[in-house]
Formats: C-alpha cells, structure tokens, sequence
C-alpha cells in the first residue's frame, strides 16, 4: 500500500516586528483557512500530523490533527530557515534576501543559515518522521522555505526559488508517496486539496 505524505505550509499570520518570527501566530485569514480545510475533510485518511515547533505550524497543524482524531507530532528540525540574525525585515527587503538565498545556496546571506544547510536538515527531518510505520495518509506541516527546499530535493532539481509555493503568503501544499519519495505534484493551494 503507497502512503501519501503532504507537506502544508501554515497560511497568513499576524506580522509582528516586536516578537520573534518563529513565535507568529496565525492571523484571522489564516485561521479560516485551516478551518474549511477542515470541513472538506480532504484530508480523511491522515493518520499522522507531524509539525514544525514553530507556533504558526502547531496553530495550523493542531486543529487538523484534532479533526483527524490523530495525534500531532512535533519535530524541533523541521523549522523555517533559521534568519535570527536579521530577525524581521520590511517585505521588500525580505524578498531581495530570500531570492539571495536560493540563488546562492551555499553562501550565508546576512547570516542566514544556507539554503544547503537548511535543505539538507528538512531531509533529514522528513526521513526521520517517515521511519515510523503508518496506517494511513501523513501530513507534515512546516514552512515555505524549507518546503521549497524539500521539494528541490524530492523532484532532484538545483535549488531554486523558481520552485516555491508561489504568491498567497503561505497555504501551499505538494503531495509525495512515502516509498520513492518522488513528488506527485507541484505546489497547489490548500483549498484545492
């Protein structure tokens, strides 16, 4: 039996410049966004939640797995690209960054952690959780960085923001079977799950 994981990047959240990123909660958007998913029930047959320890994930991540009757399952490694060393930058300024970041994958850009460095701990991360057994679906939810990052790797090809989850800040999804680990498609919205 072919086991399906999704990787789900959490949705909008509240942008707050005085808190640490990864400590963003999901805003208003966001938050009924993972609300319809969850009256689609696109998601029956999930049988494992997995998220990234970051409170945006675990608020996307935790209503899903409590619709599913599963238990959520955190894993500190999967987080967003680590940019503590800038911490928040203005939008504009943020995307001249992170297109920097695809476009030099092994070279630190003001500090960040590398796209090869982050690339390489989401694999390891996404190995380790899909080690365990499953009776069903797996839904693993993280972030749009790292997920691009995962996704490169899974459809070998180079590190590239070419293969991000597109406009819409955040709610992007690709499905992949545990077994090859090839993607099954490219980034889709949420609601077309």
């Amino acid at each position: 039996m072919v086991t399906i994981a999704r990787y789900l990047t959490h949705p909008q959240v509240w942008i707050d410049p005085d808190k640490d990123v990864p400590q963003w909660s999901l805003n208003d958007v966001g938050k009924a966004r993972v609300a319809t998913l969850i009256k689609t029930n696109a998601l029956q047959g999930t049988t494992r939640v997995i998220s990234s320890a970051e409170t945006k994930a675990i608020e996307t991540a935790e209503p899903l797995a409590i619709s599913l009757d599963c238990n959520m399952e955190v894993y500190a490694g999967m987080h967003e690209n680590d940019r503590s060393a800038t911490g928040f930058l203005p939008p504009q300024e943020f995307e001249m960054v992170a297109d920097q970041f695809f476009a030099n994958p092994h070279v630190s850009i003001r500090g960040w952690e590398t796209a090869i460095d982050a690339q390489n701990r989401i694999v390891h991360e996404v190995n380790e959780c899909l080690q365990l057994d499953s009776e069903g679906d797996i839904l693993i939810v993280g972030h749009g960085g790292v997920g691009t990052l995962l996704y490169c790797a899974l459809a070998d090809v180079p590190i590239s923001r070419k293969y991000d989850q597109g406009p819409g800040s955040g709610g992007h999804y690709f499905a992949f079977a545990t077994d090859t680990r090839a993607p099954l498609s490219g980034w889709k919205p949420m609601e077309n799950m």
